[in-house]
């Protein structure tokens, strides 16, 4: 008979942390990741924190633009020393474009965008 291999228990890999012991584990395990909690979004001068997201969106695009956010994520990471994932990359141009709607609205890029589809 083979030996059984030693697996932790549930409460090793599911354990409660509070948001500081989260944030330093983080920080902890990912040396590409910035220090900052904040990330870089349009301008030097403008800097968004990232916000909890609690509800999840299911969203179709082309392979073109599959390509161009992929293609932003890796500059951003080689060009700026941001490390983004892609849910990261959209929920920082979503804001981006609407706040730019809230602000300008009929003469938002949103809506000259909208407007030639």
């Amino acid at each position: 008979m083979t030996p059984r291999a030693s697996l932790p228990s549930s409460d090793e890999l599911f354990r409660k942390t509070t948001e500081a012991e989260e944030v330093a584990e983080v920080k902890s395990t990912s040396p590409l990741e910035p220090k900052a909690t904040q990330i870089q979004v349009a301008s030097a001068t403008e800097v968004v924190q990232e916000k909890r997201h609690d509800e999840k969106v299911t969203f179709y695009c082309t392979k073109d633009d599959l390509t161009r956010l992929e293609r932003a994520r890796l500059t951003l990471r080689a060009d700026h020393g941001i490390s983004s994932d892609r849910g990261r990359l959209v929920r920082a141009a979503l804001a981006e474009i609407l706040d730019e709607f809230e602000s300008r609205a009929g003469s938002s890029s949103l809506v000259r965008r909208l407007e030639q589809d």
